[in-house]
């Protein structure tokens, strides 16, 4: 027969567990241009953004260069995704 966890040693791994999920909420929007180094050059042209129906990854599309960029995001989840069309003949060489 296994001896019975006191309250308190519950109590305290419920609010160390609580505490963790806390902290990794919420950091995504918070973090500024921590993925790669940068240049001087910046394209701060607007997006065109599509958003999709509940429950699918929305995306925003401009150009850059000559090259069309499309973004995929779900909301503010940890997840997305990137492709680049190069020389796409709707953008304006920049």
């Amino acid at each position: 027969m296994r001896p019975p966890v006191s309250r308190r040693v519950r109590t305290v791994s419920l609010l160390l567990a609580a505490a963790a999920l806390a902290a990794g909420c919420g950091v995504k929007g918070q973090t500024r241009f921590q993925d790669a180094r940068r240049t001087g050059v910046v394209n701060s042209q607007p997006a065109d953004l599509g958003t999709m129906p509940d429950g699918y990854s929305n995306y925003a599309t401009k150009c850059d260069h000559g090259n069309r960029v499309y973004v995929l995001f779900h909301e503010d989840s940890a997840y997305g995704g990137i492709f680049v069309v190069q020389n796409d003949k709707t953008c304006r060489q920049q």
